[in-house]
């Protein structure tokens, strides 16, 4: 099967669905995600909002995230007695390439990749950081 790029809302709804099906039944990572996430539906369509306005850039206020990620991912570190480890990043980043590389292939992948790669760092450095505080 040949596959396509990323290249509407559509594709990233499919690509945070998946990747999300893989997170909930991952003995790691999926018992932390589905004690906080109560709401999947809304859960999945903020994301897609926030890939889509990650990937596209899109300059429309309706289309684009509005959110604080970080607060969320330090609020669910400290509800979780700190016990966030670089191993749950690492699972989540492996399994968001896996999601990927089954469903798509170019340039806004591999962005969505570097982009993944970026934002797990940050917010595992921030959630360091914030424990110190």
């Amino acid at each position: 099967m040949e596959k396509k790029d990323i290249q509407s809302r559509e594709d990233v709804f499919l690509l945070v669905s998946e990747f999300y099906k893989k997170v909930r039944k991952d003995k790691v990572l999926g018992p932390f995600f589905n004690r906080v996430i109560t709401d999947w539906d809304a859960h999945i369509e903020r994301l897609t909002t926030f890939w889509e306005s990650s990937l596209f850039m899109s300059k429309k206020l309706e289309q684009r995230y509005h959110g604080n990620p970080l607060e969320v991912h330090i609020k669910v570190d400290e509800e979780n007695n700190n016990t966030i480890t670089s191993e749950h990043f690492g699972l989540w980043l492996n399994l968001w390439f896996e999601t990927l590389d089954q469903l798509f292939e170019g340039e806004y992948a591999d962005n969505a990749k570097n982009r993944a790669r970026k934002m797990g760092t940050f917010m595992f450095m921030n959630i360091f950081q914030a424990r110190q505080s």
